[in-house]
């Protein structure tokens, strides 16, 4: 697979294994840590996922404007790295959430959620625009969008494991302290913490007592049920089992934080042995440049600079579009992790581990898309880069038109009200795991029709002094989709899920139209 490829690819792509471990932890758990450990609702939680991960990816902006100005990527990528540890050693310190420090400790999170994406941000463009140095030589060049493809899918070798990780920690940690794992008891533990029996009080609406009852019996059975043999505690002081149940449940997800600590001082070792396969773009004196631009006549000049802006403005336009795909994709860490918890049978499987679905089939798919483009290239037949773009937009409206189809058919309400229904009636409309492995599947293959071929394309098109912002505004087209990831939340909360799931079937169907519009145009560009 690595024939006629650059030596420094394999080292390239091991690097980033360790920042997709840690990657894959926080989209598995994030919003389900913070709904866990603070009690927040699903629409702060959301928010708080949205700006953190709109943060990753923005922040690679700061990080390519550092590394493209000092001409250091590597420091500048073992930086991230270090940055990224230490942001994950303050999430793993266990500090158990009290009335009088839940304001600092969520601040606390906060900052070391920062920590991490300015990490981030200095990390993982700079090691793209490594990458796409290596294919600048003529004997690589035409290897490029296989040579992207290998690198994507090494590097999601890291994220397929990591999902296993905090489950099975939790999980451990629970039976260690005679608990049994309840998605639902989180929730209702917090709420019945805050309002203990007042959920069926007097001065409530009608409805809401009714809602509030059917939580506290559920809340009654849940409890009954997640106490195992060895666990002393009287079922009849409800608020005692809820502190404890928390306490035990959220330090599980602590101790995942400190397996991404691990992953990060691998990554930096295997980065450190491997950087001087990695090219080392010297910054050009003032000398030089001075004496380039002599060289050339003022209608050379021209040209050249009409030319950048031509390739800017195309960039500018795929970035534009693949905005609404991430707004989609990665919805995987909030409403279809909503979704994965209310809507699917995971009795056998917990929600979290849904997240290593999509790393194991871009492992498992990566392989068969890359002979299907060199059989079409064999043939004359490959789309560009552009069109796979704009054909991987449609492949991931698709998957949603597929979840909206079973979520019709299914009849699923809206989560509000999935909440003032009986245990028995919540059961009742779980459906197999394997509804959620399709949606993954669509998902995937589009995601491996845009995100791999994209990183290709901005290497390709971007100009030689600004890779490394190249590289960020990439990233940032991203952050731009993942600032909006909290309305899926919202919309999962507050709409039937068809009719949540159909706002991204129509924004993945205008950015397919929008694409396969511009893409004569973009192909003439990146020529």
């Amino acid at each position: 697979m690595f024939k006629n490829h650059p030596k420094g690819l394999l080292g390239a792509a091991l690097s980033n294994m360790g920042e997709r471990f840690g990657y894959y932890i926080m989209n598995a758990i994030l919003v389900l840590f913070l709904c866990a450990k603070f009690g927040l609702s699903e629409e702060n939680a959301g928010l708080i996922y949205s700006v953190f991960y709109c943060g990753i990816y923005i922040l690679s902006l700061a990080g390519g404007l550092i590394a493209d100005r000092i001409r250091n990527y590597k420091g500048t990528i073992m930086s991230g790295l270090v940055l990224m540890a230490a942001g994950y050693c303050c999430l793993a310190i266990p500090t158990p959430v009290t009335d009088s420090n839940t304001t600092s400790l969520l601040v606390f999170t906060c900052f070391a959620l920062f920590c991490i994406a300015f990490g981030n941000g200095l990390f993982k463009g700079n090691l793209q625009a490594i990458v796409g140095q290596m294919y600048d030589k003529p004997e690589y060049s035409s290897r490029r969008d296989s040579g992207f493809q290998i690198f994507y899918m090494f590097i999601n070798v890291g994220g397929f494991f990591a999902p296993f990780i905090a489950p099975f920690l939790r999980s451990w940690w629970l039976h260690r302290n005679f608990f049994e794992y309840n998605a639902q008891l989180p929730n209702l533990c917090h709420k019945f913490l805050d309002f203990g029996e007042k959920m069926v009080g007097s001065g409530v609406a009608p409805e809401d007592v009714a809602a509030g009852a059917q939580q506290f019996a559920n809340l009654q059975e849940y409890a009954q049920q997640a106490l195992l043999p060895g666990n002393a505690l009287d079922i009849s002081n409800l608020s005692t089992f809820c502190s404890q149940y928390l306490d035990t449940f959220n330090r599980g997800f602590h101790f995942a934080f400190i397996a991404s600590i691990v992953a990060m001082a691998i990554s930096l070792v295997i980065f450190i042995f491997s950087k001087r396969l990695f090219p080392n773009p010297v910054k050009k004196g003032a000398a030089a440049v001075a004496e380039e631009e002599v060289s050339l006549t003022a209608e050379e000049r021209a040209s050249a600079a009409k030319e950048v802006k031509q390739r800017i403005l195309a960039l500018f336009a795929v970035l534009g579009v693949v905005i609404f795909f991430w707004f989609s994709f990665h919805q995987n860490g909030v409403s279809l992790s909503f979704f994965a918890r209310d809507f699917v049978n995971t009795s056998t499987i917990a929600p979290e581990i849904w997240q290593a679905v999509n790393p194991f089939f871009v492992v498992a798919l990566t392989p068969l898309i890359m002979w299907l483009f060199g059989m079409l290239k064999k043939k004359g037949k490959e789309p560009s880069t552009p069109r796979k773009i704009a054909y991987g937009m449609g492949i991931a409206g698709f998957g949603y038109l597929f979840l909206c189809f079973v979520s019709w058919m299914c009849d699923f309400p809206s989560q509000t009200e999935l909440l003032r229904l009986s245990a028995d009636a919540q059961n009742a409309l779980k459906v197999t795991p394997w509804v959620l492995i399709g949606m993954y599947f669509f998902m995937t293959v589009a995601e491996l029709f845009i995100s791999p071929l994209g990183l290709s394309f901005v290497s390709k098109v971007a100009p030689k002094s600004m890779q490394g912002l190249m590289q960020g505004l990439w990233l940032g087209a991203t952050a731009v989709g993942n600032i909006l990831l909290f309305l899926g939340g919202m919309l999962y909360t507050s709409l039937p899920l068809w009719m949540c799931w159909i706002v991204f079937v129509a924004l993945c169907a205008l950015s397919m139209i929008l694409m396969l519009s511009m893409v004569k145009w973009i192909e003439r560009v990146a020529k």
